[in-house]
């Protein structure tokens, strides 16, 4: 159960820690209104992680023991699909340091993201409309043992990957007007964004072991 909750940890943290339009937007929250909105929002983007870890573990679990006679075959192409990924995300970083993207301004606060409730909701939302997030834990979860998709490891990996989430998007919240604008600017962007690409390629040369 441990491993699968330690599997979540590094899952959560690979896709959470990427400073793009959402974090910009917990930091600014946070930031420009106070802390407990910027908490709010923290909380919907990690929300919304561990739901996308859920549904993957859940489809991982209803097909796993399907794909367990190309076991091998799946674990390749899951992989694949994670070095896929850590190579855009790490694309998307330097492209947009190169293009001196400036950081999305904070929303206004005026238009109803005044209260923790409120911001929780809108940040649940739009970090939802995120389908990337549902592929790379699903590569995760098929490209780890079948015993691993279910029970109490595939509960501990969901579990992991939540707390990763909201441990990441909290400290950018309680960050906010000090180490969240150096975060959000393109120094910062660019720096998570190449972790994020590094923890993701690990995590697929892993699966080839």
């Amino acid at each position: 159960m441990w491993s699968g909750f330690w599997a979540g940890v590094v899952a959560g943290y690979g896709v959470a820690v990427p400073v793009g339009a959402i974090a910009v937007l917990v930091i600014g929250l946070s930031a420009r209104v106070s802390l407990r909105v910027g908490v709010g929002a923290a909380l919907g983007a990690a929300t919304a992680d561990a739901g996308y870890a859920a549904a993957a573990v859940l489809g991982g679990a209803a097909l796993a023991a399907w794909v367990a006679p190309a076991a091998g075959t799946t674990r390749v192409l899951a992989a694949a699909v994670l070095l896929a990924l850590a190579a855009r995300t790490a694309h998307a970083a330097w492209r947009d340091h190169r293009a001196h993207a400036a950081a999305p301004s904070a929303p206004d606060t005026r238009a109803g993201l005044d209260t923790p409730l409120r911001a929780y909701l809108a940040v649940l939302a739009l970090t939802a409309l995120n389908p990337a997030t549902v592929v790379y834990f699903a590569a995760l979860v098929l490209g780890r043992d079948a015993a691993a998709t279910g029970g109490a490891a595939g509960g501990a990996f969901v579990a992991g990957a939540a707390l990763a989430s909201a441990s990441w998007q909290l400290l950018l919240a309680a960050g906010g007007a000090l180490v969240g604008r150096a975060l959000a600017g393109p120094r910062g962007r660019l720096a998570s964004g190449l972790v994020s690409a590094a923890v993701v390629a690990a995590l697929g040369l892993w699966m080839l072991r």
